[in-house]
């Protein structure tokens, strides 16, 4: 082909780059959804800000691109040499549709009647659960989205995103089979686990002391080893009871309730633990921070739902055993556990664990049957953990339980909603430029 020909043609075609990236408008502008289901003011600033960034370099060096054509440079330049220039191009521009179609997914739903206004109401719920007292850190913008499949997953802020670039934001998926009961909150706020623990270095340093608890104990070696290799999802569970109390527990009990076969075998070959002591893990976090025989009557509960004896090779049954003999020490060390992140303050004194207590849930359930506005006033966490404890001591029906959820939902996506607006209505000028 004579150069002129792919000189016109490789322009025509970055051209029509330029064309469709024009079309990929703002959100705000196409996306239709009532105000308590939109995203948090700063969870939006973030993405459009992210995407805008993105569409200016790639006018940026689609620019550059069509000047080299124009160059003396590229007057000299082969068809194949320019094809290669152009196909980068092209792969960086797929790469940014395909980062808008992720966010689009996230936010269309939103527009969706009644699932909008409770994811709305998620996020606040999941940034509540990534605050804790003392400041210890930035809380980054926080968005929910609902997704096929048993299990909640999290890409966590400044992760890489595919094609390139940083996630602005956190986003956490959850399955629309926990849609919509208190076991919600578990799954939510483990995966708000994953994103604090990032924020405080915890899981790296862990595992580094996990490492020597293992050279130290060499009669306990294995099971040392076996802790370290699941100690990312076992601080996320720890985050979970730590804000949301048994409602993280049932919960995760909800989850892995499967097929005895996945439930009881041993297996070291995953980040998650076994379910069967993944659970027995849950309640003994619970027992150390909120001392209760509740904690003992739910792991038998769990005992009597998958028996070991008769149901699992001797070996896998040793293992599991073994393990739970370890559990009131681990935990322990891992609620005493100092890093650095926290100025030397205990993981555990991290949590306002008091606010969860099973004695403080169950006054609290019981001023909202006097009051039923008593759990609209308080933090959500703590709505939802007095749900579960509620739920746990029989109180609470099934009907009843979601019925009251989605109120609650409801109820924060409009208050989060209002405050934000508030906040832009009483900013200055110079603020409100920085909250948009």
């Amino acid at each position: 082909m004579p150069q002129g020909h792919a000189t016109r043609h490789l322009a025509y075609e970055a051209q029509s780059l330029l064309e469709r990236l024009n079309e990929q408008r703002p959100f705000a502008l196409t996306l239709p959804m009532v105000a308590a289901a939109a995203p948090s003011i700063a969870a939006q600033a973030a993405i459009e800000a992210f995407l805008a960034q993105g569409r200016d370099h790639l006018r940026h060096i689609v620019g550059r691109f069509l000047t080299w054509l124009e160059s003396p440079a590229g007057a000299i330049a082969s068809a194949a040499q320019a094809q290669r220039y152009f196909a980068v191009l092209r792969v960086r521009f797929l790469d940014l549709i395909t980062q808008f179609d992720m966010f689009s997914d996230v936010l269309a739903e939103r527009s969706q009647h009644g699932y909008g206004e409770w994811l709305g109401g998620l996020d606040v719920v999941a940034a509540d659960a990534l605050r804790l007292p003392g400041g210890w850190y930035a809380s980054p913008p926080v968005i929910c989205h609902l997704d096929r499949g048993p299990g909640a997953a999290i890409r966590r802020v400044r992760t890489r995103l595919p094609g390139g670039g940083l996630a602005p934001v956190a986003v956490i998926r959850i399955p629309r089979e926990r849609m919509v009961g208190s076991a919600i909150a578990s799954s939510l706020v483990h995966e708000v686990g994953h994103q604090g623990a990032e924020l405080l270095d915890l899981t790296g340093t862990l595992r580094d002391a996990l490492t020597a608890m293992a050279r130290d104990r060499p009669d306990e070696r294995i099971g040392w080893q076996c802790l370290q290799t699941w100690i990312s999802e076992i601080v996320a569970d720890f985050w979970s009871v730590a804000r949301v109390g048994i409602t993280s527990t049932l919960g995760l009990m909800s989850v892995v309730s499967l097929p005895r076969a996945f439930v009881t075998r041993f297996t070291v070959d995953e980040p998650h633990p076994p379910p069967w002591i993944r659970v027995k893990i849950s309640a003994s976090v619970g027992q150390r921070l909120y001392p209760d025989a509740q904690w003992q009557a739910l792991a038998e509960l769990w005992e009597s739902l998958y028996p070991l004896d008769r149901t699992v090779t001797t070996r896998d049954a040793m293992a599991f055993r073994s393990l739970e003999r370890l559990l009131p020490g681990f935990v322990d060390f891992l609620a005493s556990f100092r890093p650095a992140s926290l100025g030397g303050l205990m993981l555990a004194q991290a949590f306002p664990v008091a606010e969860c207590s099973p004695a403080r849930l169950r006054v609290l359930w019981r001023g909202h049957r006097r009051r039923p506005e008593t759990l609209a006033a308080l933090s959500p966490t703590v709505a939802c953990a007095a749900i579960g404890q509620a739920k746990f001591d029989g109180w609470l029906t099934a009907t009843a339980e979601v019925t009251l959820l989605r109120r609650l939902l409801r109820f924060w996506a409009l208050q989060g909603t209002i405050d934000a607006r508030e906040i832009c209505a009483n900013a200055g000028p110079a603020a409100a430029a920085l909250v948009l």
